[in-house]
């Protein structure tokens, strides 16, 4: 709307109006045609900023030469303000520079003495138009790139994280079941063969998770806590789970408990667990607990799952923390905002 209603304008009072008091009915045609093309031009300059800049630029050169337009290269700083925010590459800037000097050294050729008040008045608003509509146009590129870089840099994290949490939290739960087994060497076969099974079904569902998310990231999923904590269970920690049935379970607070699931089964292998969620005001409490460890722990951690948590609590509104607890062992407590289901 804003497009269509400068155009009209512009054409209207810089072009079409001196294109009629022209002498000539070829000059009023003329004026009439490079109205239509400057008009053209400016309607164009979202879609096409590059041709739209140089087209407006060449019909100001050509209309100031004939004497049929008195545009002081303002539909011209209308076609370069977007080309400006495109931030153009330095071969297209050239070429945008050579065509504005040329169309300005046909502003001063189009008045007979190249002298005078109109002269300068001509010169000075052309000068003014293009530089404003270049540093403007340039400012706004830099903050819309600035916009897409922050958000590229967004998704790579979050990204960062699905691919930690999920692949993550299953190589926690393979070796925390391999290591069952290298524990047990006289265990009976079948049991071996179970456990060796559970190794291997677990290896599978993180495949399933992975080519999920290759998929989709942002799809719905259905957060299952008591299928994450069968998983711990199979990885030998005793896991205890209270979640509330009437608290609807956020992709947060899932994340939440892997994360904690992890590094108990990753520090605390074989302890026991409490896992509860549930609601208090109007916030979800989240916790995840345990007894310390009953077998040797493997080794640290990168402290990745723990960074990814708190920014992952930290963007919906919520807090998070985690700790040695007094009698021994180690929680996780985290309060998020209420999500009501769609």
């Amino acid at each position: 709307m804003w497009n269509a209603a400068v155009t009209v304008a512009l054409a209207g009072l810089f072009w079409v109006l001196p294109a009629a008091r022209a002498d000539s009915v070829p000059r009023i045609l003329t004026g009439v045609v490079l109205a239509l093309v400057v008009a053209a031009a400016m309607l164009l300059r979202r879609r096409a900023p590059l041709a739209a800049t140089l087209t407006a630029g060449a019909a100001t050169l050509a209309g100031t030469a004939l004497g049929v337009c008195q545009d002081p290269m303002l539909a011209t700083a209308w076609c370069l303000y977007p080309l400006a925010i495109e931030r153009a590459a330095r071969a297209r800037r050239l070429v945008i520079a050579t065509a504005l000097l040329v169309t300005a050294l046909a502003l001063v050729a189009g008045v007979p003495d190249g002298t005078g008040h109109d002269l300068g008045v001509r010169i000075v608003v052309a000068v003014a138009a293009l530089s404003t509509a270049w540093l403007l146009g340039t400012a706004v590129g830099r903050q819309l790139a600035a916009a897409r870089e922050a958000e590229r840099a967004r998704v790579q994290l979050a990204l960062a994280r699905d691919v930690h949490d999920v692949v993550g939290h299953a190589l926690g739960v393979i070796a925390a079941e391999a290591g069952v087994v290298l524990s047990l060497p006289d265990a009976p076969a079948e049991e071996l063969r179970e456990t060796l099974a559970g190794v291997a079904g677990h290896a599978r569902t993180a495949l399933v998770d992975v080519q999920a998310l290759v998929r989709s990231l942002r799809a719905p999923q259905r957060w299952d806590l008591t299928a994450l904590a069968a998983g711990a269970r199979a990885a030998g920690v005793r896991v205890e789970l209270d979640a509330d049935e009437e608290v609807p379970v956020s992709g947060v607070a899932y994340r939440v408990v892997q994360e904690g699931l992890s590094n108990v089964m990753r520090h605390a292998p074989g302890s026991s667990c409490s896992v509860s969620v549930r609601r208090v005001g109007g916030s979800v409490l989240v916790e995840v607990r345990d007894d310390g460890a009953v077998r040797p722990a493997g080794p640290p951690g990168s402290g990745l799952g723990l960074i990814g948590m708190r920014e992952r609590v930290a963007a919906t509104g919520g807090t998070v923390s985690w700790g040695e607890r007094p009698g021994g062992g180690f929680a996780v407590t985290a309060r998020l905002p209420v999500e009501e289901p769609a």
